[in-house]
């Protein structure tokens, strides 16, 4: 690590040149002559940018067991896409080299910067409670394809199995509500010290936790818990949550950012919102200005050109044979000395239907200020526009779903609209008097719809969930459609439901 910080655009060239190097003699390589690549500029004006849809006939033919394609050693492994509502999956390319120096040199990496920052910790004195994905390993024409997470727990060494719980067996299993019960019924008789999982499905497997064993707080259980290490999703609309379970101002909360792709980031300071880009995983980084995002021609700038507080969309080469692939997320430098991000969402999920350009990063910080300033505790969301019709004028619709709702839901609507005109000034001249946009509208949802929307849908665990912002009413009308008490609600009143 220390050689990345002291020299991080030299070890990225030179990371480049290794990838180029490895796979000149691919199908990949010899078409564009990866021998003859000298240079970064080279490299950009040869090989084009492109989505999972241009790379998707590749994958096919690599998932029938056809090998050096676009990677020299064989592939073995698909990571079967979780973070897209999309009902096309991806399958995303997963080298032995990934998976060794990327995948599980993120987790040692994760765990020497927690120690080095916690010098009393007694994490290994204990196991760690990993909740991955609700999918088994599926074999297919030699090749198996899965959660990235039932992927590393599968080629995992058995000692592992030793510092983690619940068991193998009992994490790849594939039914969410079968295998929620078997990880509670065996992890409470363990000791406890860390959490690792996506914050949406690991507070619902808290909760559920809390409620088999009637326990107030997660201590009760496992008196030595002393960090969550979390990602997948933003954390800020479930932090009050789970300080709700973890009631101790000592314990350690540390965000990773990892995907189907590649592991990218780690926090490593504690009580930090920003993530340590990690530049020696076999990842080579990107970067397209979201200011000319899909526009002709991108313009893309490699990591020594990034400013700081600027909107990027991620583009990686990487040691799966991923060649400057468009990941669909956006993030934005916090550090350039060290470089440390923030991820700020993703490029298909914002609304930007009158220009207003409002990205996931605006409405979690406005939804923040707006719950703390109406004691309101937010368990879901989604919000999607209201498209112009005849004279009337468009406006944002959301559906939310309280944990605890607030006293006047209308007033939380005002606030809600007021914070986001603060944040987002796009936002806030399409609202002046009301000029293109009017006041946004707020959908109460009924208890658990978005967990039944996600049954519904067979898409219950691992890293699936609804896009929180959408250009799209597609997902806002299913669940509308579907927001209507259940039997057993009807006769209960608003606060009662909640």
């Amino acid at each position: 690590m220390e050689l990345f910080l002291k020299y991080p655009n030299e070890v990225q060239l030179e990371l480049l040149h290794t990838l180029l190097e490895t796979a000149k003699n691919t199908e990949f390589g010899k078409q564009y002559d990866f021998a003859s690549i000298r240079n970064y500029e080279t490299f950009k004006e040869r090989i084009p940018i492109r989505t999972y849809e241009d790379i998707e006939p590749m994958i096919e033919r690599s998932r029938h067991g056809i090998h050096n394609i676009y990677w020299p050693t064989p592939i073995k492994w698909f990571a079967k896409s979780s973070g897209t509502t999309n009902a096309k999956s991806k399958f995303i390319p997963v080298s032995q080299e990934s998976l060794e120096d990327c995948h599980y040199a993120a987790g040692k990496d994760l765990l020497c910067m927690y120690l080095n920052n916690n010098e009393n910790s007694k994490l290994f004195t204990g196991k760690s409670l990993r909740l991955g994905g609700s999918k088994e390993l599926y074999k297919e024409n030699g090749t198996s394809f899965g959660d990235l997470s039932a992927i590393i727990i599968d080629n995992m060494p058995f000692w592992a199995e030793f510092s983690s719980t619940p068991s193998n067996e009992i994490s790849l299993m594939s039914d969410w509500e079968t295998k929620m019960s078997a990880i509670i019924s065996e992890t409470i008789l363990e000791n406890v010290t860390s959490l690792a999982g996506v914050p949406s499905w690991m507070l619902v497997l808290l909760n559920q936790t809390l409620t088999t064993t009637g326990k107030d707080h997660l201590f009760e259980i496992w008196k030595n818990l002393e960090v969550y290490f979390h990602g997948g999703v933003s954390f800020e609309p479930y932090r009050d949550q789970y300080n709700a379970i973890l009631p101790r101002t000592d314990f350690n909360y540390y965000e990773i950012y990892n995907a189907s792709e590649g592991f990218f980031a780690i926090q490593d300071q504690n009580n930090s919102s920003e993530l340590l880009l990690m530049l020696d995983y076999g990842i080579f980084y990107e970067f397209i200005p979201m200011e000319t995002y899909e526009t002709a021609p991108n313009r893309v700038i490699p990591l020594s050109e990034v400013e700081i507080g600027k909107n990027y969309a991620v583009v990686i080469t990487t040691n799966a044979g991923l060649w400057r692939y468009k990941i669909g997320d956006t993030i934005r430098f916090t550090s350039i000395a060290p470089y440390r991000i923030k991820v700020s969402g993703r490029t298909k999920h914002h609304i930007n239907a009158f220009g207003e350009e409002l990205i996931i990063e605006n409405a979690e910080e406005a939804l923040r200020k707006t719950a703390k300033q109406t004691n309101a505790e937010i368990v879901d969301y989604t919000a999607a526009p209201i498209f112009m019709h005849q004279k009337e004028k468009g406006a944002h619709e959301w559906m939310i779903e309280f944990k605890t709702p607030p006293v006047d839901v209308h007033q939380f609507a005002q606030l809600l609209d007021t914070h986001l005109q603060a944040i987002n000034s796009d936002y806030e001249a399409k609202r002046a008097n009301n000029t293109t946009l009017n006041p946004l509208k707020i959908n109460v949802a009924r208890h658990h719809l978005f967990y039944d929307w996600l049954k519904q849908n067979d898409k219950l665990g691992g890293q699936h969930k609804i896009p929180r912002l959408s250009n799209s009413r597609k997902y806002l009308d299913e669940l509308i459609a579907m927001n209507i008490p259940k039997a057993t609600c009807v006769k209960k009143s608003f606060h009662e439901r909640f």
